[in-house]
């Protein structure tokens, strides 16, 4: 919650826990943190220094039985019980980011559960902290979910456990009186490591791809001024996807579009504006005069406050826009999104991904490692006919350098940062290769995946075409990024990996997952046997919640969102996206 949030629900002063506070003995405290011994501790320390009125406690996680009993300890050795109001375990153990996605904020997940110094007992703490998360996002949302999972690996440890948090917990297993229940689909990252590698192509995806972007907060550095060309400030935004108008409708869409919106939009605000403005000083009777002014009151500062979103979200399409231009990124996600697709043949483009990993002027070190990693997970070649493809990027990233962009880069010079990132880039490369000859299978379905329309775009529209129409409007600040990226299709959208198996999972298709996917229910003590279960009459699925364990991605999330209307026998459906932390 922000500081104004939080003065809206009544909340004047927030302090740090550990910090020195001063005493308000009349005014009751909320407390909210972690049942840690020593937030445990300093919370016994305030209510024996009786430095607020009443203490109402509330914890992100379960308070443990001994936690509970030690606490209690405290405060009565303290005499200081009168000063406790109530406790509440709030089981708020993830990060909700908006309405429909969250994360457990588990970093570097991926490299925790598949790392060569992952033991029995990580991973089984590891799968515990995940199956508490999920407990704290069934609590909130108050429903009991079916469960089904791919057997064997991460995914079914987390489900059982989970499984069993859930039966064990009465107030839980009472239920809401609703009569549907959610689908809860676990999924491995293995299962799919194109899709958080490739680059995006919406609003959302690109701004956590190409700024920094964490907790939604959007940091860059932007020009100063129109008119200085070097001189540069940092900007920083909050974004709210629930409750920011223009972000809520354009976020998953793709970026030209939004580009486009942001200029029709900011150019509407801005001649209601001055309509209003005129309307309200132009006229010389004093009655109609009257009746604008009052119109201008009630309106105009609404009417200001969105013209200040639409120009803070003109700032972000620019510097954006300015990074997709400077990389070539429009080249790299056609490639990429062909070959993720199944449209484009690994073996058949080898020579587009090869002049395109050894061309010093397109891209970055990290987009051609993208690149040369998603070549990798879907080509059906052996790892000894793609090892000189990996061996050709080393050579072209060590002696010519590949920053497109940045002050202190020159063409065949590379910093120490270059290198490490070379370096760490093989690695994946070769952890890649080997987890190929391992599992002896694809990361991507070979054939060409289903492509479905994006919402409100026809199929032949490109980006060039919005890019035009854009510019045109009231976004000239794009105009020389634009030339650059009028290659990327749009109003084309393939369904990923996990996107087809919820897909499979929610329409009861034969032959595909829902015949071979555990099925766990809470309300009942046992594995339920899925062939059973196809043989009755099963509910329609309007609630899905899918996680993926060893991390996520927008790409991912927002792909999933084309399944909200896909089914005859559901109008809206919901599709909460999860995961252990986002990419």
């Amino acid at each position: 919650l922000s500081v104004a949030q939080l003065r809206r629900r009544g909340v004047t002063l927030h302090l740090l826990l550990h910090s020195d506070r001063e005493p308000i003995p009349d005014v009751p405290v909320i407390y909210f943190c972690q049942p840690t011994p020593e937030n445990l501790s300093r919370i016994a320390q305030d209510c024996s220094h009786r430095l607020y009125g009443r203490a109402h406690l509330n914890f992100c996680t379960k308070l443990s039985r001994p936690a509970m009993e030690d606490f209690g300890r405290l405060v009565v050795q303290a005499n200081a019980l009168d000063t406790i109001a109530s406790v509440h375990d709030q089981y708020l153990d993830y990060v909700c980011l908006e309405r429909n996605l969250f994360s457990l904020h588990r970093k570097d997940s991926y490299v925790t559960y598949n790392g060569s110094g992952a033991t029995d007992q990580s991973m089984e703490a590891a799968m515990n902290e995940i199956a508490h998360g999920l407990f704290s996002v069934i609590a909130s949302l108050g429903l009991v979910p079916i469960i089904r999972c791919a057997k064997n690996g991460a995914p079914e440890m987390v489900a059982r456990k989970l499984h069993k948090m859930i039966r064990e917990h009465p107030t839980l297993m009472r239920g809401s009186g609703k009569a549907y229940r959610p689908l809860m689909v676990l999924m491995d990252r293995n299962a799919d490591l194109v899709t958080p590698i490739q680059h995006a192509s919406t609003y959302q995806a690109l701004i956590d791809d190409m700024l920094t972007h964490k907790a939604n907060r959007v940091e860059f550095m932007a020009k100063k001024s129109a008119e200085s060309a070097t001189a540069q400030v940092p900007k920083k935004y909050d974004l709210d996807p629930d409750e920011d108008p223009f972000y809520a409708a354009h976020k998953f869409n793709p970026f030209p579009e939004a580009i486009e919106q942001n200029g029709v939009e900011l150019q509407e605000v801005t001649q209601r504006e001055t309509a209003i403005r005129s309307s309200a000083g132009g006229t010389s009777n004093i009655d109609n005069k009257t009746d604008d002014l009052a119109m201008a009151v009630d309106s105009l500062p609404a009417l200001l406050d969105r013209k200040k979103q639409l120009e803070v979200h003109t700032t972000i399409l620019q510097a954006v826009m300015a990074k997709v231009a400077a990389r070539d990124v429009p080249q790299f996600y056609e490639l990429e999104a062909g070959l993720a697709s199944g449209s484009a043949n690994p073996e058949a483009t080898k020579s587009e991904v090869m002049e395109l990993l050894t061309d010093p002027s397109k891209g970055n070190i990290q987009d051609k490692l993208r690149l040369a990693l998603v070549y990798i997970l879907t080509s059906k070649a052996s790892n000894s006919e793609l090892t000189p493809v990996a061996e050709s990027l080393k050579n072209a990233l060590e002696t010519k350098g590949a920053t497109a962009e940045g002050s202190n880069a020159q063409r065949g010079l590379l910093s120490a940062e270059d290198r490490a990132n070379i370096s760490q880039g093989m690695k994946a490369i070769q952890y890649v290769m080997q987890l190929r000859s391992m599992t002896n299978v694809n990361m991507v379905i070979p054939q060409q995946a289903e492509k479905v329309s994006s919402p409100d775009s026809n199929n032949d529209m490109n980006l060039s075409y919005f890019m035009k129409n854009a510019t045109s409007q009231a976004t000239g600040l794009l105009a020389k990024a634009s030339e650059k990226v009028g290659s990327m299709l749009i109003g084309k959208s393939h369904k990923h990996p996990l996107t087809r198996i919820v897909q499979n999972l929610c329409d009861f298709k034969p032959q595909s997952e829902d015949d071979t996917y555990l099925y766990l229910d809470p309300k009942i003590a046992t594995e339920v046997n899925v062939s059973m279960v196809q043989a009755t009459n099963r509910a329609p699925v309007r609630d899905v919640l899918c996680f993926t364990i060893g991390g996520g991605c927008y790409t991912e999330y927002q792909n999933l969102q084309l399944l909200k209307s896909s089914s005859d026998s559901v109008k809206q459906r919901t599709i909460t996206y999860g995961s252990t932390e986002l990419l």
